[in-house]
């Protein structure tokens, strides 16, 4: 079956129309954040407890917006793409 669709794009010159839609999340700035609070954990463990903590409470709070704006994106998908 592929070579003939092979054959079909040689002889027609078009390749056929895609037969699903490809999905891809939209930009985020939560990847850079989760960074920031991370690397804010990891001075912590070296400078102050302090640090450690604020680092902690941004990465709970960034995973937690991350968790739900993917979860929506989900929900968006059709059925079959679940």
């Amino acid at each position: 079956m592929a070579e003939q669709q092979q054959r079909e794009i040689v002889a027609t010159g078009e390749a056929p129309p895609p037969s699903e839609q490809i999905h891809l999340p939209g930009p985020s700035y939560l990847p850079v954040l989760m960074a920031f609070a991370v690397t804010l954990m990891l001075v912590g463990v070296v400078y102050t407890w302090v640090l450690t903590g604020i680092g902690t409470v941004i990465f709970v709070i960034v995973l937690v917006r991350w968790i739900r704006s993917t979860r929506e994106d989900i929900s968006q998908l059709p059925l079959e793409h679940r």
